[in-house]
């Protein structure tokens, strides 16, 4: 979904969708903290041409703060649109794993 919203390659969900999600428990007993990190190490994502030149796309973009190419640091909207669609991954990972330990899976 956050491709189509954000005018991406549909085609690439497939590639870009390879994911790496490590959890693992941190602290000592008293005071132990879940750290969760998400690698995604093929994601392609692009903020200029294709569908991101669609109205509904580029609304999008710009909610994001992602839209067109950066001016000083080309690549670097693109490279923040990962970051976002990565962290959209990770709260899905963190939702599931809370279903699966509360059975509701």
């Amino acid at each position: 979904a956050m491709f189509i919203a954000t005018g991406q390659d549909v085609a690439q969900s497939g590639t870009s969708s390879a994911c790496i999600t490590q959890m693992e428990l941190r602290g000592d007993e008293d005071d132990m903290s879940l750290w969760i990190s998400c690698t995604m190490p093929c994601i392609e994502t692009g903020t200029v041409g294709g569908g991101t030149n669609l109205s509904a796309q580029q609304s999008c973009l710009k909610m994001l703060g992602v839209q067109g190419a950066h001016v000083e640091c080309p690549g670097r909207n693109s490279g923040q649109l990962a970051r976002v669609v990565c962290a959209t991954v990770l709260a899905g990972e963190l939702s599931l794993m809370a279903a699966l330990c509360c059975g509701d899976l």
